[in-house]
């Protein structure tokens, strides 16, 4: 593991019991100024933590100060954890004589830590991690006999361990992971003899590790991952039986791992040796014990939890797995990159119920894989590639319905695929690449409706492909079905895979044109079709493919000329040789690289750059050439062509004159060349009629029904206004007028508008958006018992907050004009079928262009929705863009506590944002939404809680009181980025 993250219960160990209620204080001038020094050092404070440190209150009642109760007027603790604070920390900081507890967790304060902190003689605990404190590690530390706690991880420290932290015969944790420190671990930790908690992974150490710190016979947790210590591991160590972790990983140790292991570590929960350069695996070459003790060894560690060594050169039989049936706390296993021998035992299959992970790939295993495999019910990752197994895939792994993932590749496995794969619906990634598997591809592998990645490359697969798995919608990373001996034609469902990004079905035997459905395959980037039998022209539809990077066509029969549209797409690499193209190449794009494009073998084609050596062209020579047929034939039908044009001309201005100038004329700007024209009769026919069954949803101005448009294929969204409500026209205006020429990838675009008139003559209006497959954020929070259980997962959350965020900040900052939203609440935040969240609804949206316009008067009392209105909006006629900051913040609480702000519990004085505010730090627990909490209810680290501490601390600050109190939303974007940073590397 990279990093400690110190779990509540460890917290718990080390925090002392702080006093709750604040006491009250009398002036004292020392440790004032000290405080006011402290602010003074101070650059940032977004969630303004250090508004209420000034003189006009008592400095014990400051925001994250305590007093003692003995000495009522000192300052015994100081706690700003996660207040996003950027500045430095004050020398005058050592004023606080009385001070015993200081904890500045997850802020950007920088510089040195100052000397003077060696003069806070009462000083227990300094919690400084997650910063960006830089220089050397304060020699005067030393002076701070009671500290018995000492976290300094993740910051920018430099310089060596120093040696005087050996005098600290108090300390019980320290931590110094995570900095860019130099030179060897200090032997006098080893001084350090109440130790619980040591961490010094990802530091830059070097040399061996001390022989003093077997010493340490209180370790519990012992973390030196990520460095470059060599040598061996010091034989002591493992007399220290109170370990629980211990991690070595990415090291250069060598050496051998003690046989007895078991016995001499029975409390350990997390074993980490993995890429070092360890020789044995415990001595299995060692005539020193028999096997049968060692198999004894394994059988003591009960409470093992993770066992990992990979990456070494660990040698022996893999049948010591048999000896782990006794360890029932099993998580994790995995000896990837190693020399393991022998063939996997029967008994695999009673391992632990909760194994979850299990990795032996990259190792020299033969023999079949045991049915067995099938009694792990836990298993949600399953990779034994790259060995030698041979045989085929048991029947019986279709019983592991957690498997998210399965790693065959590279092996001898043989046979055909079983039936039984279309049981694991949670798949998310199948590698099978490299076998010598056989037969047809079974289409109950199309029941895995959660796939991501589908590689059966390199075997010996026929038949045709089934539609069944072209139509799963969710393979987004890569579907490979290359080398093998597949017929038939490219399924038409292909078009399914909307979000696929490689596609490679090149080296099989597939015939028939290339579907135009490719079309679909928006976010394609590698499409390699070689080495087959296809034919016909490249398809037109190949033209929607704007990210596409690497086509490759070559060795097909593919025919007609090389449309002009590939030099129109973002290729890096083009191979169309040895098919039947002719005609000119294009100049242009890709094809101004000689390098990144192979034509030969196509003996018709002329032109291109000169590097290329082909013919030149004569377009009337190369068609008499090459058509004579069609030369002789073209000119009357040119002809004819003309003269039908003109009468349909005719035709069209006397028959649909009428039609046309019945329209309404929009006066407002146009939305865009791209938009579509498409009338009431267009409109009705799409929704069925304005189908209550296709009602999505009514508001304020109208309905919002689901249609489908005329080519059967092009889902949308069609907002019906109600021109009979007040205002519902200047909504319509309104809300085209905003997002007139404006782009972003979370604001809902807009695809068409119809000022029209119905079949009775009546004013109709109507605007048509992309349709959204998973609805409104408001429906996902707060579900109603009819509709399906569905939870938001925390990274979605967050993703949600960020989407938004960015769309608010384009609004504001990212046109000419400022763009206030003026409604912005969850029922107004669309999703896709990614889960991408958009922000929807401009019918009280306004353009501002000068400070002046900001006011206007309305006949709409309130401008929003209740709830989410700013407080300004209720005293004047004001909007501006702090009020969508405002509605933003509230929106921003309500994802992460479910709770709305309209909600019966909060009446009175007390609010959404007042009840989070107050819970904010100490209390986050308590606000959180309950689906998050169980989601971490195995993984509640306190960086975790500090990521949600930060998220909530930016939701109170963007929903301040005032206006000028609130944070900007480039400013909410760039910690948001942060907050992700930080949870997404637990």
């Amino acid at each position: 593991m990279a990093k400690l993250s110190f779990s509540p219960s460890m917290i718990f160990v080390f925090l002392f019991h702080f006093v709750t209620s604040p006491a009250t204080c009398s002036n004292n001038e020392t440790d004032l100024q000290a405080l006011l020094a402290f602010k003074d050092a101070i650059d940032h404070d977004p969630m303004g933590v250090l508004n209420s440190w000034n003189e006009t209150l008592p400095f014990c009642s400051w925001k994250g100060i305590l007093c003692g109760k003995r000495h009522q007027n000192r300052v015994v603790s100081i706690d700003l954890m996660s207040q996003g604070l950027t500045g430095s920390l004050s020398p005058h900081i050592g004023n606080l004589s009385f001070l015993r507890y200081i904890t500045l967790q997850n802020n950007s304060f920088h510089g040195q830590i100052p000397e003077e902190i060696g003069r806070l003689r009462r000083l227990e605990q300094i919690e400084f991690s997650n910063n960006s404190f830089s220089g050397e590690i304060p020699r005067n530390v030393s002076q701070c006999r009671r500290l018995y706690y000492l976290n300094l991880i993740d910051n920018n420290l430099t310089g060596t361990i120093i040696s005087e932290i050996g005098s600290l015969v108090e300390l019980e944790a320290l931590g110094l992971s995570e900095n860019r420190l130099t030179g060897t671990i200090t032997p006098f930790i080893g001084n350090l003899t109440r130790l619980f908690v040591l961490s010094l992974a990802n530091c830059g150490l070097q040399g061996q590790i001390p022989e003093p710190l077997v010493r340490l016979q209180y370790l519990s947790l012992l973390n030196l991952d990520e460095n470059s210590l060599t040598g061996e591991i010091p034989y002591a160590l493992y007399n220290i039986s109170s370990l629980r972790t211990f991690s070595v990983r990415s090291n250069q140790l060598q050496g051998s791992i003690l046989p007895e292991i078991g016995f001499r570590f029975p409390n350990l929960r997390f074993f980490d040796l993995g890429d070092n350069h360890l020789l044995e695996f415990f001595q299995l070459h060692c005539q020193i014990l028999p096997h049968w003790e060692i198999m004894k060894d394994f059988r003591r560690l009960s409470a093992l939890k993770y066992l990992i060594v990979s990456y070494n050169h660990l040698k022996g039989d893999i049948s010591f797995i048999s000896s782990m049936i006794n360890c029932t706390s099993l998580e994790s296993l995995a000896f990837f990159d190693n020399n393991l021998t022998g063939s996997l035992p029967d008994t695999i299959g009673n391992l632990s119920s909760r194994l979850s992970y299990l990795s032996i790939s990259r190792n020299q295993l033969h023999g079949r894989i045991p049915s067995s495999i099938g009694n792990l019910l836990g298993l949600t990752s399953l990779d034994i590639g790259t060995n030698d197994l041979e045989g085929p895939i048991p029947f019986s792994i279709g019983k592991l319905h957690k498997l998210q993932e399965i790693y065959l590749g590279a092996n001898r496995l043989t046979y055909e695929l079983p039936f039984s794969f279309g049981n694991l619906t949670l798949l998310n990634h199948l590698y099978l690449r490299q076998n010598n598997f056989y037969g047809n591809i079974p289409q109950s592998l199309g029941n895995c409706s959660n796939l991501l990645t589908l590689d059966l490359s390199r075997n010996n697969l026929n038949g045709s492909i089934p539609p069944e798995i072209m139509r799963l919608s969710s393979i987004s990373i890569a579907f490979n079905l290359a080398n093998n001996f597949f017929t038939g034609s490219i399924p038409s469902e292909v078009g399914s895979l909307r979000n696929l990004v490689s596609l490679d079905l090149s080296h099989n035997g597939l015939s028939g044109s290339i579907p135009n459905s490719l079309s679909s395959c928006v976010m394609l980037e590698r499409l390699h079709l070689d080495s087959n039998a296809l034919n016909g022209e490249i398809p037109n539809g190949l033209r929607s493919l704007r990210g596409l990077q690497d086509l490759d066509l070559s060795q097909n029969n593919i025919s007609g000329s090389i449309p002009g549209f590939l030099s129109e797409l973002l290729l890096v690499n083009l191979n169309l040789s040895f098919n039947r193209l002719q005609g000119p190449v294009p100049t242009v794009g890709v094809f101004q690289n000689e390098s990144a494009i192979s034509l030969e073998g196509n003996s018709g084609l002329c032109g291109g750059i000169l590097h290329l050596n082909l013919p030149p062209c004569s377009s009337t020579n190369f068609m008499k050439k090459q058509f004579p047929t069609i030369w002789k034939i073209l000119i009357p039908l040119l002809s004819a062509g003309v003269i039908c044009l003109i009468l349909s001309a005719c035709f069209y201005v006397i028959i649909y004159r009428r039609r046309i100038s019945q329209r309404i004329q929009f006066s407002s700007p146009a939305i865009g060349a791209e938009v579509l024209r498409l009338s009431y009769a267009d409109l009705l026919k799409a929704t069925g009629g304005f189908s209550e069954a296709n009602l999505l949803g009514s508001g304020r101005f109208g309905s919002v029904y689901k249609g489908v448009l005329h080519d059967e294929q092009t889902l949308v969204a069609v907002k019906v206004l109600n021109l009979s409500i007040k205002g519902a026209s200047k909504s319509f205006i309104s809300e085209c007028n905003a997002l007139k020429g404006i782009r972003h990838r979370n604001l809902l675009k807009i695809l068409s508008i119809c000022p029209s008139t119905d079949f009775q003559g009546n004013d109709f209006k109507a605007l048509v958006y992309e349709f959204m497959a998973n609805g409104s954020l408001e429906k996902w929070l707060h579900q109603t018992s009819e509709e399906e259980n569905r939870n938001l997962s925390t990274i979605q959350r967050l993703n949600i907050a960020i989407d938004i965020a960015s769309a608010l900040e384009y609004l504001h900052f990212g046109t000419d004009s400022t763009i206030v939203h003026g409604d912005l609440k969850p029922s107004n935040i669309l999703l896709d079928e990614n889960m991408t969240a958009h922000l929807g609804d401009f019918g009280l949206a306004k353009v501002v262009s000068s400070i002046v316009s900001m006011h206007e008067s309305s006949s709409l009392a309130i401008k929003g929705t209740i709830g989410y209105i700013p407080p300004e909006y209720g005293m004047s006629d004001m909007i501006s863009a702090s009020g969508d900051v405002y509605s933003y913040g509230i929106s921003l609480l309500e994802m992460f506590t479910n709770r709305r702000p309209t909600d019966d519990v909060f009446s009175g004085h007390s609010s959404l944002h007042d009840c989070v505010s107050r819970a904010l730090p100490s209390h986050v627990l308590e606000v959180l939404d309950p689906f998050i909490l169980d989601e971490h209810k195995h993984t509640m680290t306190s960086r975790i809680k500090n990521c949600m501490v930060s998220i909530l601390g930016i939701g109170v600050a963007c929903s301040k009181e005032l206006p000028r109190d609130r944070m900007s939303m480039p400013d909410v974007v760039t910690e948001l980025h942060k907050i992700k940073t930080a949870y997404m590397t637990q």
